[in-house]
C-alpha cells in the first residue's frame, strides 16, 4: 500500500458551498487531491455556522470540508478578482455550484477560464443545469427531487408526499460530478482537451427511475406507477413488516417466495389463487402482509424472525434508527461510521469514505480549515506573493482570515 493516493498531484479550485459541490471536492480531497476552497468574504461558506456548533465550529461544515485549504477573498474587489484570474492557470479542475450565471459575474465564465487555461476541467453543479427553461431558478435537493417525479412516488397512496430525511440528491449529484471529473481527467491524460461539465440535481434524480419512465412511455401512458407506501406496488412480498419491537424489511420475490413459505410452514400458499403468481401476490399484497405479520408475531422475537429468514438466505433487515446504525459492528469495522477529531470541535463520528482502493489508505488524516487559514500559503506558494503584498490585501479587505485559537494552531 502506497502513501500517495489515486488523485495525488491533481489541484482543484473549489468554489462550492452547502452540500452537492462540497461532496465532490471532499471526495477528491479524500483521494489525495489538493483542494483550495475559495470562500467569499467576509463570511465564507454559509454552512460554517449551520446546525450543531461547538467551539465555534459547525459539525455540518467540518464533515463536508475535511482536507481542504481555505482561501477567503472578496471577488468584488479588483485585487481579489486579479488573484482568482492569476490562480486559474495553476489548477487542473475548477468546481462551482452557484446558480447559473453567478460564476460568470465573478469574471470566471467558461470562456474566460478556458482562455486562461485550455487544459482546465470546469465542473458546474446546479439544481436544474446550465440550460433549459428552469435553469436560472433557485433550488435545493428537494426542489430537484420534486421536479424529477421522485417525491410524488414517496408516501402512502392517499396521503401527502413524504420527504426523505437524508440528502440523497445532493450527495448523489456530488458523486455524479466526481464521476464526470474523473472521466474528463482520464480523457485529458490520453491527450483530450479541457472541458466544461454540466451536472444537475434534476438530471441525477431523474436518472434514478430504473424502469418506470420506460414503462409509462412504452405503454403510451396506460401504466403509471402508484405510490407504494410501506410495500412495493410492483413486487411482493417486498416491504416493511411490523414486528415485535419495530419494523423488518423482507424481500421474498422470485425463488425466495418458495423459501419464505418453507420458513413460515405455509406450503399451501403456493397454490392459493391469491398468491400463486407474482402478479397475484402484488394485487393481493395487503392480504399477504397480514399473513406474514401474523407469522412474525408467532415467532419469539424480531431477532428470531431475522435468523430464520437469513438461514434460508431470504433478504431481510431490521429497520434501524440512525443511532442504532452508528453503533452497528459491521458499519464500524468497515469504517462506514468513522471517528475523527477536529480542531476546536473535538472527537465525533461522521460517514466514512465510501470509495475503497486496494492500493491506498481509505481514511486519510485530514482537517477542515478555519476561514482563510490558507490565504498566505496559497498566495505565496502558487503566486509568489510577498508578505508585504499579502498584508496589503488584508488591509484593503481583498482577503480575510479568522483568528485561529492557539489550541487549534499547528
Amino acid at each position: 500500500m502506497t502513501d500517495q493516493h489515486v488523485l495525488d498531484g491533481v489541484r482543484v479550485l473549489d468554489f462550492t458551498q452547502h452540500l452537492a459541490g462540497p461532496t465532490t471536492t471532499r471526495l477528491m480531497a479524500e483521494m489525495g487531491a489538493e483542494v483550495v476552497k475559495v470562500e467569499l468574504a467576509p463570511w465564507g461558506d454559509q454552512v460554517r455556522n449551520v446546525g450543531y456548533v461547538k467551539g465555534g465550529r459547525s459539525a455540518y461544515f467540518l464533515s463536508q470540508n475535511r482536507g481542504k485549504k481555505s482561501l477567503c477573498l472578496d471577488p468584488k474587489t479588483d485585487a481579489g478578482r486579479k488573484v482568482l484570474l492569476d490562480l486559474i492557470p495553476k489548477f487542473d479542475v475548477l468546481v462551482e455550484n452557484f446558480a447559473p450565471g453567478v460564476i460568470g459575474r465573478m469574471g470566471l465564465d467558461w470562456e474566460t477560464v478556458h482562455a486562461l487555461n485550455p487544459d482546465l476541467i470546469m465542473c458546474s453543479i446546479s439544481t436544474f443545469g446550465q440550460t433549459g427553461p428552469l435553469a436560472h431558478r433557485p433550488g435545493f435537493d428537494y426542489i430537484g427531487q420534486a421536479y424529477a417525479g421522485v417525491t410524488g412516488l414517496i408516501g402512502e397512496k392517499d396521503g401527502p408526499p413524504i420527504l426523505p430525511m437524508v440528502a440523497m440528491g445532493d450527495v448523489m449529484t456530488g458523486v455524479h460530478g466526481l464521476a464526470a471529473i474523473n472521466a474528463a481527467l482520464f480523457r485529458q491524460a490520453k491527450g483530450g482537451p479541457g472541458q466544461h461539465l454540466d451536472i444537475s440535481l434534476l438530471d441525477s434524480y431523474f436518472h434514478c427511475h430504473e424502469s418506470s419512465v420506460a414503462m409509462i412511455s412504452g405503454s403510451e401512458g396506460r401504466f403509471e406507477p402508484p405510490r407504494g407506501g410501506s410495500h412495493s406496488p410492483g413486487l411482493a412480498p417486498l416491504g416493511a413488516f411490523k414486528g415485535h419491537d419495530g419494523y423488518i424489511i423482507i424481500i421474498a420475490v422470485l425463488h425466495q417466495w418458495d423459501a419464505l413459505l418453507e420458513v413460515m410452514g405455509m406450503p399451501e400458499l403456493a397454490i392459493d389463487p391469491r398468491f400463486a403468481k407474482i402478479n397475484d401476490r402484488v394485487k393481493n399484497r395487503y392480504e399477504l402482509v397480514e399473513i406474514i405479520e401474523g407469522w412474525i408475531m408467532s415467532c419469539d422475537s424480531d431477532a428470531d424472525v431475522i435468523a430464520k429468514l437469513e438461514e434460508k438466505r431470504i433478504p431481510v433487515a431490521p429497520v434501524l434508527t440512525l443511532k442504532e446504525a452508528m453503533e452497528h459492528p459491521h458499519l464500524i469495522e468497515r469504517g462506514t461510521v468513522r471517528t475523527v477529531t477536529e480542531r476546536g470541535f473535538g472527537t465525533f463520528q461522521m460517514p466514512g469514505m465510501p470509495l475503497r482502493f486496494s492500493e491506498y489508505a481509505n481514511d486519510l488524516d485530514l482537517q477542515a480549515p478555519y476561514l482563510g487559514e490558507h490565504n498566505r500559503e496559497t498566495l505565496k506558494d502558487l503566486l509568489s506573493y510577498s508578505d508585504d503584498q499579502i498584508d496589503q490585501l488584508e488591509r484593503d479587505g481583498a482577503i480575510k482570515a479568522e483568528t485561529i485559537p492557539d489550541a487549534a494552531a499547528g
